[in-house]
């Protein structure tokens, strides 16, 4: 990167992103240690973010959590995601057909980002939510958008990407993952068995904007016993019409097959 960056901005994006992987409220050393910052340097950063609106202190136990200036802003984010608006109404006509878990997530600087959850009458209890990050290497929507990257991207990915087993299911190996991407891409759809908690068996497939780049994937996630091959199918078939789609109102015009 060759622009030159604020530092005292970058540490107070570093102060919120705390907030992202840590409890609700931390205290003023907490973040100081966290961050390997001086309390004075901390002190000084979260007094602002306070002023302005990003920050609230806890009066009894004066420790600090996000503030509703952040609530303001996810919300015009939310309203302002195309994406979004153009999925809802399609993810919300899969969640009523098949009754069961729907995802959408969009990749954004190398990290798959949970941004729409539905879940069916018959939702159980699994790892995604939104706002978190899916690993890229063993989740149906990470690997489905991985496999329609080029060489030279899902390269840098795979190298740049902690290959951490979730379940004795999980692909580690780097070159066992490229093959099966490119089964993924030769089928058009991804699934993850087991691969990130057991017993949770996933379907995927990529979404792609005007540019044909995939920026976008959703799921179907269910129980294993409730996947059966017949049943794995029809949202194999779902999702895949879905993808398609939502990736045709975003601009997206796929090539005619050669014959």
């Amino acid at each position: 990167m060759t622009e030159r960056l604020i530092q005292s901005i970058e540490r107070a994006a570093d102060v919120l992103e705390l907030f992202l992987t840590s409890s609700e409220e931390l205290s003023l050393k907490e973040m100081s240690d966290r961050l390997g910052l001086s309390k004075s340097t901390v002190h000084g950063i979260i007094k602002t973010l306070e002023y302005r609106g990003y920050l609230k202190q806890n009066p009894n136990n004066l420790k600090y959590k996000l503030g509703l200036k952040l609530f303001e802003l996810g919300n015009k984010v939310s309203d302002q995601f195309d994406l979004s608006k153009l999925a809802r109404p399609i993810i919300k006509e899969l969640v009523d057909d098949l009754k069961e878990t729907v995802h959408l997530v969009v990749f954004e600087r190398g990290e798959v980002i949970y941004v729409e959850k539905m879940e069916g009458p018959q939702a159980i209890r699994i790892y995604s939510q939104v706002g978190k990050k899916a690993p890229i290497h063993c989740t149906g929507v990470g690997k489905s958008i991985l496999a329609f990257q080029d060489e030279e991207e899902m390269e840098r990915l795979l190298s740049n990407t902690e290959l951490k087993p979730y379940t004795e299911f999980t692909m580690t190996d780097k070159e066992e993952i490229k093959k099966h991407l490119q089964t993924i891409r030769e089928q058009g759809y991804a699934t993850d068995d087991e691969e990130i908690e057991l017993g949770l068996k996933c379907v995927a497939a990529p979404i792609f904007d005007h540019h044909g780049k995939a920026i976008a994937a959703i799921s179907c996630a269910a129980p294993k016993f409730r996947m059966g091959d017949e049943r794995q199918t029809e949202i194999i078939r779902r999702i895949k019409e879905a993808a398609a789609m939502i990736s045709r109102n975003m601009g997206y015009q796929q090539k005619p097959a050669h014959v």
